[in-house]
C-alpha cells in the first residue's frame, strides 16, 4: 500500500487530516486513472494559483480575490470550449469526478469544481471552505470584511439566500446546510459519488476498488459489506461474494433485509455446490 492510499485512507476514517484535499482527491481518481500523472496535477493548480496572483491588482482584498479568481477560472481563454465549468451534458460521466481530468478539460460537477477552487485558494492563503448544500456543493469565502457563496459548478456564479435555495432545490436553509464541511467530508462525498456511478454503469471492479477504500477506512460499517457483496457478484467472484455477506449479517444482526440475504446465501450455496 502506497503511503498515499494510507493517507487517504486516514482521512475517510477521520483518523487524520493531514493529507490536503488536492493529494486525496488526485488519489481517489486512481480508481479510473491509476496511471495519472499526480505531479503534473499539481503543477497545473499551481499554476492557476499564481496567475490569478498575477492578475489580482489587491490579493489581500477578499473581493479583489474573488473577482480575479472568477475571471480567471471561468473566462474562455482557459479551454477551446471555455473555463472551467459544469458538464450539464454528461453529469455522471467518472472523468467529472476525478480531479486529473478536470484540470485536462474544465468539465467537472460542482464537488470536483469546488474542490479545485478551494486548492487554489489555499495556495494563496484565502479563507475559501466548501459548503456542502443539499445535491449540490458550493464554497464560501469569508474574512471579516467580504462574504461571498460562490458557484464554481455554474461559472462562479455569487449566491444569494435564495440562490442558495434554489441549487439546493429547498424553501428555506437551515442553519447546518451552510456549515463549512471539513476534508473528511467532502472526500467521503467524493468516494459515495463514484460509488454511484459504478454501480449505475455495473463496473463492478470499480465499485469494489471504492468498496475496498471505505471498509479499510471503516471495517465494521456492515453497509459498505453487503455493497462489495453485490460488486463481487457481479465479478463472479462468489466464494468472496458469500464472506461479505455473511460478514454483512454478524455485523448487521438486526438488518432489515436479512431475510433477502439470507436468501441470496441460499443461492450462493447452491450455486456453488452445483459449481463442484
Amino acid at each position: 500500500m502506497t503511503d498515499e492510499r494510507q493517507a487517504l485512507i486516514e482521512l475517510l476514517a477521520g483518523r487524520s487530516e493531514e493529507m490536503e484535499l488536492d493529494r486525496a482527491a488526485l488519489e481517489l481518481a486512481r480508481v479510473e486513472y491509476p496511471e495519472l500523472d499526480a505531479e503534473r496535477a499539481i503543477g497545473e493548480l499551481d499554476r492557476h494559483a499564481l496567475a490569478i496572483a498575477d492578475r489580482a491588482e489587491d490579493l489581500s482584498d477578499g473581493q479583489c480575490f474573488v473577482e480575479t479568481a472568477n475571471e480567471y477560472l471561468f473566462s474562455a481563454h482557459l479551454f477551446s470550449t471555455g473555463g472551467f465549468r459544469g458538464n450539464q451534458e454528461d453529469y455522471y460521466d467518472p472523468a467529472n469526478s476525478c480531479l486529473n481530468r478536470v484540470l485536462e478539460t474544465g468539465f467537472g460537477i460542482p464537488i470536483t469544481l469546488s474542490l479545485l477552487y478551494m486548492e487554489i485558494a489555499r495556495r494563496l492563503a484565502k479563507p475559501v471552505s466548501g459548503v456542502g448544500l443539499p445535491g449540490h456543493f458550493v464554497v464560501r469565502y469569508e474574512d471579516e470584511e467580504y462574504r461571498a457563496v460562490i458557484d464554481p459548478f455554474h461559472a462562479g456564479a455569487l449566491l444569494d439566500e435564495a440562490g442558495c435555495c434554489r441549487v439546493a432545490g429547498v424553501e428555506s436553509l437551515e442553519p447546518w446546510m451552510m456549515a463549512p464541511v471539513s476534508k473528511q467530508q467532502v472526500m467521503v462525498r467524493m468516494v459515495n459519488n463514484l460509488r454511484g456511478i459504478y454501480f449505475s454503469r455495473k463496473d463492478g471492479a470499480k465499485a469494489l476498488a471504492v468498496l475496498d477504500l471505505l471498509v479499510a477506512a471503516n471495517p465494521e460499517s456492515a453497509e459498505e459489506h453487503k455493497q462489495r457483496g453485490v460488486a463481487l457478484l457481479q465479478l463472479r467472484r462468489i466464494d468472496e461474494a458469500r464472506a461479505a455477506f455473511v460478514r454483512y449479517l454478524n455485523l448487521a444482526p438486526g438488518a432489515t433485509d436479512r431475510e433477502d440475504i439470507e436468501e441470496q446465501l441460499r443461492n450462493i450455496a447452491f450455486w456453488i455446490a452445483s459449481r463442484n
